[in-house]
């Protein structure tokens, strides 16, 4: 099973960018977005599901906010919308899908980049999110999505300069540690340990060409499907957002 995650930032404007092709050209089997930026009603569906795709889509209750989506084309046994916490679901944070017996989460993990406001709000989110993972339990478990955080300095291009911002504090960072120190695997990390790789650039000032990201995409699995898990890729060669899809093969 081949999956695949991407903050496409606004699935209309991904779909004008050539996104179609871009899933027939990679084929994947189950596809998690993020920030879709639209109500299931604003999509045309045709283009999936020619393609074989079931949708199933989480929008925010505000419009062209944050959402998240799944496009699968094996019809999954369940499909949950949220964690149970009114303020999260209601700007479609969590949808989750299973799928021959394997859990598949789309998240997109709230920004602090606004201020301290939202940074708080993330905070709050990343608590409640790991009690409900704890409670959910770590097995057959794989959870896609922008995180929103580097975890570790090679993550990062510039790591000094960015100690003091959101996405990169010490708090957000140990979070990534318990993350990864209790049940669950960084899938590409798991393969590829070179620096230089990231999931995210700024629009500003040339970043992507110049290679000047960040890695705050990703694939979590838990333990359990360690063996099973035979590769995974940053596919940073396709632009149809400031961020740019990552894959695993299971």
């Amino acid at each position: 099973m081949k999956i695949l995650t991407y903050n496409v930032n606004g699935i209309r404007s991904a779909m004008s960018k050539g996104f179609i092709d871009f899933l027939e050209t990679e084929q994947p089997d189950v596809v998690c977005l993020q920030e879709i930026k639209a109500l299931a009603s604003d999509i045309d569906h045709e283009p999936f599901e020619k393609l074989g795709y079931h949708c199933y889509w989480f929008p925010a209750i505000k419009k062209g906010y944050s959402g998240v989506g799944i496009l699968s084309k094996i019809k999954p046994d369940t499909i949950q919308k949220g964690i149970g916490h009114d303020l999260f679901d209601n700007e479609g944070r969590v949808l989750t899908a299973e799928i021959n017996g394997i859990k598949i989460m789309s998240c997109y993990f709230p920004s602090g980049t606004t201020g301290d406001i939202r940074q708080q709000v993330k905070y709050e989110f990343l608590d409640n999110f790991y009690t409900y993972i704890q409670q959910q339990g770590k097995q057959n478990l794989v959870v896609c999505g922008d995180y929103n955080i580097c975890h570790r300095a090679i993550d990062i291009h510039d790591p000094v300069g960015n100690k003091n911002s959101s996405g990169f504090l010490p708090e957000e960072r140990a979070w990534m540690d318990k993350w990864f120190d209790n049940g669950m695997l960084d899938s590409f990390r798991h393969f590829n340990p070179e620096p230089h790789h990231y999931t995210w650039w700024s629009f500003r000032a040339g970043s992507r060409s110049r290679n000047k990201g960040w890695r705050i995409d990703y694939i979590s699995v838990s333990e359990d499907l360690r063996q099973q898990l035979k590769g995974a890729e940053i596919l940073s060669q396709y632009v149809h957002s400031d961020h740019c899809g990552s894959t695993i093969i299971l």
